[in-house]
């Protein structure tokens, strides 16, 4: 069965679609630590990142790594800060997260609540800083 971020990758699932190309997809997560949270995903389905082969798991590195560029670019924060957790969705996938201090990183602070509008314009203004 097709894990929820492989069904958003075929356009099953709505998102707040960042970045894509032949391999890789970046999407706002729902549930955001910060304005800007973005989560970077292979399209292969596999859900440990450190069974990706290697050339993969490096250029989802890449491919995150201009991601995050642009999310610095759009949202006003000292860093972006970079998690992989791999628990919550049978899926790889990096968390690129927007933050100003390390308890920003914490998974168990309140999660922000932003409307369909606002979560439309941030990924308007961070695709506007990709290359």
């Amino acid at each position: 069965m097709a894990t929820i971020f492989s069904r958003i990758v075929k356009g099953e699932i709505p998102s707040y679609k960042i970045a894509e190309d032949d391999r890789f997809f970046a999407f706002l997560d729902i549930n955001p630590l910060s304005k800007g949270h973005t989560l970077v995903i292979p399209k292969v389905e596999e859900d440990y990142i450190f069974n990706l082969t290697d050339n993969t798991f490096a250029d989802l590195m890449l491919f995150a790594k201009k991601v995050a560029q642009a999310i610095e670019k759009a949202m006003p924060c000292k860093r972006i800060g970079i998690a992989v957790i791999g628990l919550e969705v049978p899926h790889a996938h990096i968390h690129l997260i927007p933050i100003n201090n390390e308890s920003d990183m914490n998974f168990k602070n309140p999660k922000l609540k932003l409307s369909s509008e606002e979560m439309t314009d941030i990924a308007a203004e961070i695709r506007k800083f990709l290359d």
